[in-house]
């Protein structure tokens, strides 16, 4: 049995001015406080010798108690957490005739789940920006056919607490009851289940951002341009110790990341006549990013794994291979390792402090990510079509490959290309399947073969242009319902997830959105959806 409790208690206090002056100085200011207190309580009782399915009659046999003394198994356990914050914030504005705002923003707060120094459990976070409102100007007619333009630019510093789950300021501690041959010689005990980190504070971001909001000809074209450039420090992630506490790896705020961007939306009404109308939606956007400082090697293994991992000098989540340097001439896959030296299983995944061999595929993240739609319109019919896309990521083929497989092991199509008899090494990259007896012989082939799952042909482009959803919608004559109770009635069918219109070919039809979901997940299932809406 488990019980769950939590009580949780919030205050906010506000406060607001405003004023017009002279018809032209507009001042609004706001400030306030909130606070937040939140109490979990868990508790876990087994209920052993409690017949649940026999009216809960008591059964207690002394032989299971006197096992779990013994080997210090819990019958109940409570587990308390506390979240305490506090914040104190405001903000202020200014505006001259609607043309020029400028506004400020400041915010000082603090969490208990931080380091226990002032420095680091208090943050104070800012922005300030501004904004040209061009179209209020009176010469604004003379820029025809601009119809409005706003030029923007802020600036700020921003923080975000580690989450309570990965990370903690204090050192836990848990009861321990260690294992004892005769349950006479039971003692209880402590154990270090997590270090503290007492200088844990905030991951914070610098951002400077410039920006365009414009209008052409009436507002037929409407477009938001956005260029940034940011500066992310004390990133929270795994710390390498020297183990002299009694753990190996620790949590703390070890890497500082920069980061630049553009971001444009598009709108525009390509035709618009009496029954007839055609319209467009257009969103692009690209990142690129760069780790400047870590304090921390990654392994090899987590440099090669699909999720991406953190190099400096490299993207926030790097992919990184194996060099792959072919066949030999029984099938089994060649590599250089980290000594330079050609081999077939010598690769060290825990390495990592030469790391250098290892060849750089790309950022898992994908550089451009946008969408395109398009709506059409006759009438009382409205089609709807909607593309997204995605460019300049790099993905983690699926691990297929071993050294024995069963009747139960799934292939992909890449095995018709396998490695089948000697010669095959100068036209495929294939490795073939093992016989029992060169497996016999080597049971290091099997360090060969999973290397070559986090080898250098094992990715493939994550690039995809997905028809992400097609809909058509009909809106019933009013005029059928001119009496009724019923009025404003539509009939929709719409189909999202349909298919991929592009991806790489290493794929083989495998959704990369999807590809590295892991477990038992689903991909993302194909969508058929008939609404009826009306109004009463």
């Amino acid at each position: 049995k488990t019980d769950n409790r939590m009580s949780d208690y919030h205050f906010r206090a506000t406060a607001n001015y405003s004023r017009t002056f002279d018809n032209r100085h507009t001042v609004n200011l706001f400030g306030g406080m909130e606070t937040t207190d939140i109490d979990r309580s868990r508790t876990r009782f087994e209920g052993w010798g409690l017949q649940y399915e026999s009216g809960e009659a008591p059964f207690y046999p002394y032989q299971y108690f006197k096992k779990s003394i013994e080997e210090g198994n819990d019958y109940y356990q409570l587990v308390n957490s506390n979240w305490r914050t506090v914040a104190f914030y405001g903000n202020a504005t200014y505006s001259y005739r609607g043309r020029y705002v400028v506004n400020g923003t400041y915010r000082y707060e603090g969490s208990n789940q931080l380091g226990r120094k002032t420095d680091a459990r208090w943050m104070s976070t800012w922005n300030l920006s501004g904004a040209w409102n061009v179209h209020e100007e009176k010469w604004f007619e003379k820029l025809a056919p601009l119809s409005h333009l706003t030029l923007r630019a802020s600036y700020s510093l921003t923080g975000t607490p580690p989450d309570p789950s990965l990370v903690s300021s204090t050192t836990i501690f848990r009861n321990s009851t260690p294992y004892r041959l005769f349950a006479a010689d039971q003692e209880s005990g402590l154990a270090i289940t997590e270090l503290g980190n007492s200088l844990l504070t905030y991951e914070k971001k610098n951002e400077f951002n410039i920006g365009v909001d414009a209008g052409l000809w009436n507002n037929r074209i409407n477009a938001t341009v956005d260029v940034y450039t940011r500066n992310n420090y004390d990133e929270i992630g795994p710390m390498v110790t020297q183990g002299m506490s009694g753990q190996i790896v620790n949590w703390g705020n070890v890497a500082e990341m920069k980061s630049n961007g553009v971001e444009v939306s598009l709108t525009s009404t390509n035709l618009k006549q009496k029954d007839f109308s055609w319209t467009t939606s257009f969103v692009f956007s690209y990142t690129n990013t760069e780790i400047t400082k870590l304090f921390n090697n990654g392994r090899v293994i987590d440099l090669v794994s699909g999720n991406g991992f953190a190099m400096k000098g490299f993207p926030a989540r790097a992919l990184f291979s194996v060099p792959f340097l072919g066949l030999n001439d029984a099938g089994i896959p060649l590599f250089r390792n980290e000594k330079g030296e050609v081999t077939t299983d010598d690769i060290n995944f825990q390495e990592r402090n030469h790391t250098g061999f290892l060849k750089y595929e790309g950022p898992t993240d994908p550089k451009y990510v946008g969408s395109l739609g398009n709506v059409f319109s006759y009438k009382g019919l409205h089609l709807n079509v909607f593309l997204t896309y995605s460019f300049g990521g790099v993905v983690r083929l699926d691990p297929k490959f071993r050294t024995r497989y069963t009747d139960m092991t799934s292939m992909t199509q890449t095995f018709l290309n396998r490695w089948m008899a000697p010669g095959d090494e100068k036209v495929t990259n294939v490795p073939g399947i093992l016989s029992k007896r060169q497996y016999t012989q080597n049971r290091q082939l099997r360090y060969a073969y999973n290397a070559y799952n986090f080898s250098s042909v094992r990715t493939a482009k994550s690039d995809f242009i997905r028809l992400k959803e097609i809909s058509l919608t009909y809106d019933l004559p009013a005029s059928l319902f001119k009496d009724k109770a019923i009025h404003d009635v539509s009939v929709k069918l719409q189909a999202t997830n349909l298919f991929l219109l592009y991806s790489d070919k290493k794929l083989h039809g495998q959704d990369p959105e999807f590809l590295n979901a892991g477990g038992v997940a689903s991909p993302m299932p194909k969508q058929f959806t008939l609404t009826l809406k009306f109004g009463l």
